[in-house]
């Protein structure tokens, strides 16, 4: 099902799609390729949505929060806003404290994507990125598919070719409550797991630093399942640094992330191909007033974004973005829910 979502200030009309399946229905937006809703079963069978958003795009232009959208072409920070590919340096715009953040500014979820095909539990997404786009090289056909199965999981397939070597790095960043969006003070109390042996630690802009720490007696532990809330104000350097959690730890195995809601029995496990997955716990969120009238304030929901490490293209001793002119990029997110 289509519906009219709304006028962006500028007079373009925006649409959301609906999809179902497995239990779940989804509604998405051709502005920003945007998970705007996501309504999952409890285990007595009441449904909520589980994902904050908005109710006008327009409030998707103006926030800086980045809800539900999808990120490109190179997803989290890139420290200095530079780079270097096949020995030329790359310079993007800087954002965020002479860095680059999303790629930004003019980022993928500011962008009118076209709908290539609107199926009863699936929708792709299209949208051309000429070549100097953000400063990134090669004019990019990049393609979002959402998709429902029947065993109740949220595929997110991530499609792209450049005519120039380039960097794709997409990911999705929907930011999470299973109690619902509206239990804003519920968020903090979800149990989760977390896979990764270790976190790549950041600096006080939010850079990484090269560092591989491991995660074994520290707060950033989450190989046994605890209250996200639980250890979030501990006095250790990262969580100083950074609010909270708002880290990439290693996709060590899958299910790389486990979240649960143990009022409402939903749970969702992430499945990727990513070698990496930001855990941020919306610890800048700032008193938004999201769907339904709800005001998201800090740590009302949390994103669990597949991607390569922060700043990978500077560490060549890492996992790397970089994709070969003419060559598919291809990347797969699974999220799957049960209650």
């Amino acid at each position: 099902m289509k519906q009219r979502f709304g006028i962006l200030k500028e007079g373009s009309e925006v649409s959301i799609y609906t999809i179902q399946g497995g239990g779940i229905t989804a509604k998405i937006s051709d502005y920003g390729a945007t998970l705007v809703s996501l309504f999952v079963p409890d285990h007595h069978g009441s449904v909520a949505d589980v994902v904050l958003g908005f109710d006008d795009p327009n409030s998707y232009t103006t926030s800086p929060t980045f809800l539900g959208a999808t990120v490109g072409r190179s997803a989290n920070r890139i420290g200095g806003a530079c780079f270097m590919l096949n020995g030329k340096k790359v310079t993007l715009p800087q954002n965020e404290n002479g860095n680059n953040l999303h790629s930004g500014p003019h980022s993928y979820n500011t962008r009118l994507w076209s709908v290539e095909d609107h199926q009863e539990n699936s929708l792709t997404l299209s949208l051309v990125s000429p070549d100097g786009d953000q400063g990134f090289p090669g004019t990019a056909h990049i393609q979002v598919t959402y998709r429902l199965d029947v065993q109740g999981g949220l595929h997110i397939c991530y499609d792209a070719v450049s005519d120039k070597d380039t960097v794709f790095n997409l990911t999705n960043h929907s930011y999470f409550n299973l109690a619902g969006h509206e239990k804003t003070n519920k968020a903090m109390d979800q149990i989760l797991s977390l896979s990764g042996r270790f976190v790549t630690p950041a600096n006080s802009q939010s850079i990484t630093t090269g560092e591989k720490r491991s995660v074994a007696g520290t707060p950033m532990d989450f190989r046994m399942p605890k209250p996200i809330g639980r250890d979030i104000n501990e006095d250790y350097d990262c969580l100083n640094l950074q609010g909270g959690f708002d880290h990439n730890w290693e996709v060590f195995c899958n299910p790389c992330a486990i979240l649960e809601d143990k009022e409402s029995g939903r749970s969702m496990a992430v499945y990727t191909d990513c070698p990496g997955v930001q855990f941020y716990a919306g610890n800048y969120l700032g008193a938004e007033e999201g769907k339904d009238g709800v005001v998201y304030v800090n740590r009302s929901g949390i994103c669990l974004e597949t991607q390569y490490y922060p700043d990978s293209v500077n560490h060549p001793e890492w996992p790397q973005p970089f994709v070969k002119a003419g060559e598919r990029y291809h990347s797969e997110t699974e999220y799957r829910f049960h209650w």
